[in-house]
């Protein structure tokens, strides 16, 4: 990783304007359509919400998902159908995530990150790899999660790197201290694999 900044304690709102003004910088670069990939979840709705107030030409947005369960997009588990139901009232497009898509490439590559140190559905398990040269991976996590017990469908390290830059969002201290060791290169989670080949600005948003 070449330059990454950690920012502590920011509220939802301080998210959203960061990625708003990171938003409008590539929609001014950009005479077409902007494609983001985002974190499925609970933490990325209240800064969804947020973010959408802001004047921004939505209709151009494209988001992508990390990855989602293989369930029914109206099912409760479904990152999609949340995103959906969030962005497309705006006017965005929100892509359902297929092993046959062409992924292209992202100007935000926004991330959560579990305690086991996994991204998007690349659990420690899964062995992902930098130079994977597949895009997108069909999974199943083991452990499943006992709050989602799915097959996962996932962007690969390489998609996610496929950005102009970084931003991870992750509350809680136990979490706090994965990435910490992941940033200073002394873990091999999925996390430290993404950010010892990461190329562009990352930016963490912690506690």
């Amino acid at each position: 990783m070449d330059s990454v900044t950690r920012i502590d304690a920011a509220s939802d709102t301080m998210i959203a304007d960061w990625l708003a003004a990171r938003l409008r910088r590539a929609f001014d670069a950009s005479g077409g359509p902007v494609a983001i990939t985002v974190p499925g979840g609970s933490t990325p709705f209240p800064i969804i919400e947020a973010l959408l107030t802001h004047d921004l030409p939505w209709k151009r947005l494209v988001v992508w998902p990390n990855d989602d369960r293989v369930v029914p997009e109206d099912h409760e588990a479904s990152n999609t159908g949340k995103l959906r139901a969030l962005f497309e009232p705006a006017g965005v497009e929100v892509v359902t995530l297929s092993v046959m898509e062409q992924v292209p490439h992202f100007a935000l590559a926004w991330l959560g990150m579990g305690a086991d140190g996994h991204i998007a559905s690349l659990f420690p398990n899964t062995d992902p790899s930098a130079d994977d040269p597949r895009s997108m991976v069909q999974l199943t996590p083991d452990p499943l999660p006992p709050e989602a017990p799915y097959d996962r469908i996932s962007l690969t390290i390489t998609a996610l790197l496929a950005s102009e830059e970084v931003v991870f969002v992750i509350r809680g201290a136990d979490k706090s201290d994965v990435m910490a060791a992941a940033l200073a290169g002394t873990s091999d989670l999925p996390v430290a694999r993404l950010l010892a080949a990461a190329r562009q600005p990352v930016t963490v948003f912690a506690g």
